[in-house]
C-alpha cells in the first residue's frame, strides 16, 4: 500500500516544529523512510512552501519521494492532483488532518489516515528500535584488537 503524506500536517503533530522547518522536514523524512523500509511500502511526502535547496521537487530521499505545493497553491491541491493521477487509488493511503481533503480523496477511492494516528505509528516504530549504543556495537575484546592493529594504546 503506498502512502501519500501531507508533510506539514504530520510535522504539526510535534510541538515547536515551526522553529526550524528545514530540520523538521528532514526529521520527518528520516522517520517516514524508516517506516517505509520496515513496512515495505512506498511513501511520498508533500510539503507546503518552497522546496529545500538539497531536496528538490520530485527528488527522492532514502526511497521516499518528495514533492512541494505548486507556486501560489498548497499541498492539499498537489495531493488532490496526485490522487487523481494515481493508478493505485484503492490501495493508496492519504495521511492528512484536513477534513475536506480527506473527504475528497475518499470520493476518489483512496483511503485516509489521520496525521495524529500516523505520527503515533512513527513514534511507536522509533520506540521499538534499540538505543543507538546497542546497535551494531563491536565487542570490547574485538575493539581492543582493532585499536592495537591501528596503533592506538588503551590509555589514549
Amino acid at each position: 500500500m503506498p502512502y501519500l503524506i501531507d508533510g506539514n500536517n504530520v510535522m504539526a503533530q510535534r510541538v515547536g516544529w515551526h522553529r526550524d522547518k528545514s530540520a523538521a522536514r528532514r526529521r520527518l523524512l528520516d522517520e517516514v523512510a524508516a517506516f517505509a523500509e520496515q513496512k515495505r511500502v512506498k511513501a511520498t511526502v508533500v510539503f507546503d512552501g518552497a522546496p529545500e535547496e538539497f531536496f528538490k521537487d520530485g527528488s527522492s530521499y532514502k526511497g521516499v519521494k518528495l514533492f512541494y505545493a505548486e507556486r501560489g497553491s498548497n499541498a492539499d491541491e498537489r495531493i488532490k492532483a496526485m490522487v487523481e493521477a494515481s493508478r493505485e487509488r484503492r490501495t493508496l493511503i492519504v495521511v492528512t488532518s484536513d477534513r475536506a481533503l480527506a473527504a475528497y480523496v475518499q470520493r476518489c477511492g483512496a483511503q485516509t489516515l489521520r496525521s495524529g494516528e500516523f505520527r503515533q505509528r512513527l513514534d511507536e516504530l522509533a520506540d521499538d528500535k534499540p538505543p543507538a549504543e546497542e546497535q551494531d556495537t563491536v565487542p570490547d575484546a574485538e575493539m581492543k584488537n582493532w585499536m592495537r592493529y591501528f596503533g592506538v594504546e588503551e590509555d589514549e
